[in-house]
């Protein structure tokens, strides 16, 4: 019967005019279809993943790039490359006593801002996450700094360090203390500034713990309240341990984006007084945007990143180790 079937169909693809070959093709090839349908994933995947990785080669990787053949060569006074020099950009930042300077400032303006901005925005987070009548007024406030953008931030805190003008000095006149010299005190200047920038992180710290902690589920408080627990031990015990994973997050960004601070620098003090406020990215940017070092701009980047990059893998290997994830 099946000789007979084959013999039928041979018999009626030669009456129409057509192979059996042909006919097969028609019918569809199974192997055939399953080839495609594995690589339709990879290429719907690659044509979602193709914007990203445009952007991320436009901003990202050419700068990169860039900075790493910059870093190797000497420009002349238009900033065009002029030689290659290897390592000798790098030696003369280590070198010049300017770095270290700007290295020590950076870490003091770091250990200034990124602590009380995580301590002030945990205690801010802690107060609003209670369902008081009012509250979101609070939350408001405490999330305003987020809508300020660096420039105006800066432009407002410069009318408030005014030394004459400014409301500070008036309200310690008031009280009896002698006006302070915010701006152009040298012992005073970095303070001025991480102030300024304290304020301006505690919006987005804020909204982030804040939203850490109304993650934790309700029925964690109702049984340690029935267990007699206070509000203080109920924040040390629960609150901070399950809020940890947000915690680590927000203090690894924070310690990033001390490390990148500029345009408050650039607006208030330009890096004075006498290099009181010269942090390392502001050194970059003189060297590569008003003196056209590019190529030590470019070696002090690169240092940067890989310092950068070594302190956010220490917090990794170190502090992860206490976040406690649900």
């Amino acid at each position: 019967m099946e000789n007979m079937d084959k013999s039928a169909s041979v018999s009626l693809d030669k009456k129409r005019g057509r192979p059996s070959s042909i006919t097969n093709r028609l019918s569809g090839d199974p192997s055939r279809s399953t080839f495609f349908s594995r690589l339709r994933e990879p290429a719907l995947a690659a044509v979602f993943i193709a914007p990203a990785l445009l952007l991320f080669g436009i901003f990202l990787f050419y700068p990169l790039i860039q900075s790493v053949y910059l870093s190797l060569h000497s420009t002349n006074p238009r900033g065009q490359v002029a030689n290659f020099v290897g390592l000798a950009n790098f030696r003369n930042l280590f070198a010049s006593p300017g770095f270290p300077n700007s290295l020590i400032v950076t870490l003091k303006f770091i250990l200034f801002t990124v602590p009380a901005s995580l301590a002030l925005a945990l205690a801010f987070a802690a107060i609003c996450r209670s369902k008081i009548r009012g509250m979101r007024v609070f939350r408001f406030i405490f999330a305003l700094p987020i809508a300020v953008s660096v420039s105006t931030g800066s432009i407002m805190w410069m009318v408030l360090f005014h030394p004459t003008l400014g409301s500070l000095n008036v309200l310690l006149g008031k009280i009896g203390f002698a006006p302070i010299q915010w701006l152009t005190d040298p012992n005073m200047a970095l303070l001025s500034i991480s102030l300024m920038t304290v304020w301006m992180n505690i919006g987005f710290l804020f909204i982030l713990l804040l939203g850490g902690m109304q993650g934790i589920p309700e029925d964690i408080y109702e049984s340690a309240k029935i267990d007699g627990s206070g509000p203080l031990r109920t924040f040390w015990r629960l609150t901070l341990p399950l809020v940890s994973p947000t915690l680590f997050f927000a203090s690894v960004t924070s310690v990033i984006g001390a490390f990148q601070a500029f345009g408050q620098i650039n607006i208030l003090t330009k890096g004075g007084p006498v290099n009181s406020t010269d942090v390392l990215v502001f050194s970059l940017y003189e060297d590569a945007f008003v003196n056209f070092r590019f190529g030590v701009g470019s070696a002090q980047a690169l240092v940067l990143f890989a310092i950068v990059l070594l302190i956010t893998v220490l917090q990794f290997v170190f502090a992860e180790r206490k976040v406690h994830y649900q």
